[in-house]
């Protein structure tokens, strides 16, 4: 497990024939972070307008919307079938609104694949040396009204007995196991938080429907 100590029971991938053939076709084409990417951006956000929901990559693929932590567990089931660990990482914020992100790494080096209604909370290139480092990388687009990251967990999906690939139900089990897992404290800068927290306020009061995209870091956006 990257960052962290992998339980010893583990729940293995599914064979592809596990999949149907829409499901399969995704796989198939979404063969890399980047394309995952592609594919989760295409996807209308899922806003939960007729109450909460917790979709698997199958509750997805059926729906046709995606929220952050849906988009993570997504991420990890279809990565998982190219040969990547199904690793999440939850951005633990002030206000309780965490974000999901599914961690990739290509050599030494860490990236994300993830889904947002905010763009600046979307996936990162594998630039990282650490996944603390990554984390950083998240902090300023992650100020908004009440959000600030102040700290960060690690979770091997494959420790949870819940059916988080292909369920058919709300797993709500995976947000619970976020929740109840130890997470890192993240200091920052309370000068810079005021100053972006005051150039977002800004910013939206002169464009209420626009989704921020001013960050210095934008080379890193996956």
């Amino acid at each position: 497990m990257m960052g962290g100590r992998l339980e010893r029971r583990t729940s293995l991938a599914p064979p592809r024939s596990a999949f149907t053939p829409r499901e399969s076709a995704i796989i198939e084409t979404a063969n890399s972070p980047e394309k995952v990417q592609r594919w989760l951006e295409s996807l209308p956000y899922n806003h939960e307008e007729r109450g909460e929901t917790l979709h698997t990559f199958r509750g997805v693929v059926r729906a046709n919307k995606v929220h952050c932590l849906e988009g993570a567990l997504c991420a990890a089931t279809i990565l998982e079938q190219h040969g990547y660990p199904p690793i999440v990482v939850d951005l633990e914020s002030q206000d309780d609104l965490d974000h999901v992100v599914f961690l990739f790494r290509d050599g030494s080096r860490y990236g994300t694949v993830a889904r947002s209604r905010d763009p600046g909370l979307h996936g990162r290139k594998p630039l990282f040396r650490s996944v603390r480092d990554l984390v950083y990388s998240y902090v300023d687009p992650f100020v908004d009204f009440t959000g600030r990251i102040n700290g960060y967990g690690i979770l091997d999906l494959r420790t949870l007995r819940a059916d988080w690939r292909l369920s058919t139900r709300n797993v709500w089990a995976v947000e619970q196991a976020l929740i109840r897992m130890p997470h890192r404290r993240l200091q920052t800068s309370d000068a810079r938080y005021r100053t972006w927290h005051a150039r977002y306020k800004r910013y939206k009061a002169r464009y209420p429907d626009r989704r921020p995209k001013f960050y210095p870091s934008r080379h890193r956006w996956l």
